[in-house]
């Protein structure tokens, strides 16, 4: 099969599909090979944004069938393969210049602009969902049941995910406290961390520094790890108890925090499961300190 040469973005992720194209051709459907076609010729940029609805539109099949023809051809998903042409497109294109382009392609059609919002998330979400098996999910509510304390770990967009964490938990009667420190600062936060405690760490992508120490950290004193990412479970998962999933935006039309709040209200419902009685006191206690803090009607 010749496969075309398309698109303004560095060659990484299109030559990777283009190739993946090529070795598994002969093992597509017809339908498959439509999408595959269309994916291999149509504009990165045009990919990026497109939902799998319209994707299916675009190549005359249905988004079913671009769902399985990138399963096929060694892809989580689309938002995977939208997440290989962004890093292309983010490593040649200045941020200025991606702005104008998101903007140009969204346009101002208000029904389109509301539907790609949502299209886009829903992916997300489902690959968040189709991503994350049961046994690590089982790991990861086991290590924060077992703490004396847990420790969430975020920094920027990922302080949200883990501030809600840390909140929620001490709600449901759970110590925990929230860090998003970096550099000499966070040496204060690691400094108490110890046998039995646990650590989340929400960080989708970027392999900071401060993981590292954080991680070692915590092996040194027996924490246990709990990792919610989007491509770090290959780097760490082999230092660290349990690897949750949760994708980040390929265009930066939803928010980064979105999947991430989504595992922490996940592991927030099994922490209330595992001990009703607690989570109901503390519930009932803090209902009754806020009617305390209301000023008396005059």
């Amino acid at each position: 099969m010749d496969v075309p040469e398309a698109g303004s973005v560095g060659p990484g992720g299109l030559a990777r599909l283009r190739t993946a194209i090529r070795d598994l051709w002969e093992e597509l459907s017809a339908s498959e090979r439509t999408v595959a076609q269309y994916l291999a010729s149509a504009p990165a940029e045009q990919i990026m944004f497109a939902s799998a609805q319209q994707l299916g539109t675009a190549s005359g099949t249905s988004n079913a069938t671009v769902v399985r023809a990138l399963q096929h051809l060694g892809y989580a998903g689309l938002p995977a393969l939208k997440r290989e042409l962004a890093a292309d497109f983010t490593a040649s294109q200045a941020p200025d210049v991606r702005l104008k382009q998101r903007i140009s392609h969204v346009g101002q059609d208000l029904e389109s602009i509301w539907g790609d919002v949502f299209d886009e998330a829903l992916e997300r979400i489902e690959q968040a969902r189709r991503l994350t098996g049961t046994k690590s999910f089982q790991r990861a509510v086991e290590a924060l049941a077992s703490a004396r304390e847990v420790l969430c770990y975020g920094v920027a967009a990922c302080e949200v995910g883990a501030r809600h964490l840390a909140l929620s938990l001490g709600r449901l009667g759970r110590r925990s406290r929230f860090s998003g420190a970096t550099g000499f600062a966070f040496a204060d936060d690691l400094l108490p961390l110890s046998q039995g405690d646990a650590v989340v760490v929400f960080q989708p992508a970027r392999h900071l520094h401060e993981l590292t120490v954080l991680v070692e950290r915590a092996r040194a004193v027996g924490a246990a790890v709990v990792l919610i990412t989007d491509e770090l479970g290959e780097t760490l998962g082999d230092r660290v108890d349990a690897v949750l999933t949760a994708p980040h935006t390929p265009t930066g039309n939803t928010n980064e925090s979105l999947t991430g709040l989504l595992v922490a209200d996940a592991l927030l419902l099994a922490m209330t499961t595992l001990d009703e009685t607690r989570a109901v006191e503390h519930s009932h206690q803090l209902t009754a300190l806020r009617e305390r803090l209301v000023p008396p009607h005059r």
